[in-house]
């Protein structure tokens, strides 16, 4: 029985039973060695020229589906910078066509952010001020008792 776990693959054993099926044939065939060896090597000739036949046929059919395949990736390739291109093209529009918008909202944005430390400022100056108002007597006291001489 064949065991598949040994990782011997079926075309080995097919390949295998052929050989000693066809040694077999000729160990046991009706004709003598001579015309034996001549027929193996007519047959062997001749399927030596098919397989080179099929080995050109199939580099010949391999070298043009590469060429193929080459010529499919250079137009894609082609195809995909032409649409990076566009789409940057497209952005670099979009860029300048929005540039001077920002640029408006940002001044604006600006203007009205001095606007408003500046209105903070005044008010802050005017609290400072009435703050001022408010403690000078509480400050000409303390001056006052500062320069006063100590009495003991």
């Amino acid at each position: 029985m064949y065991d598949y776990r040994r990782g011997e693959s079926i075309l080995g054993a097919f390949v295998l039973g052929g050989l000693v099926g066809a040694a077999l044939g000729l160990l046991f065939s009706p004709r003598s060695g001579r015309e034996n060896r001549e027929y193996v090597a007519a047959k062997a000739n001749e399927y030596w020229g098919e397989g080179r036949e099929f080995y050109e046929t199939s580099r010949a059919k391999v070298v043009e589906e590469s060429e193929e395949i080459r010529a499919k990736i250079d137009a894609a390739r082609d195809r995909l910078k032409d649409q990076v291109e566009a789409v940057s093209q497209q952005t670099k529009e979009k860029v300048h066509e929005i540039a001077p918008q920002a640029k408006d909202v940002v001044a604006k944005a600006g203007s009205t952010v001095k606007s408003g430390v500046d209105t903070a400022e005044t008010r802050a100056q005017g609290v400072l001020d009435k703050l001022a108002e408010k403690t000078a007597p509480v400050v000409a006291q303390v001056e006052a008792a500062a320069e006063a001489p100590l009495t003991e």
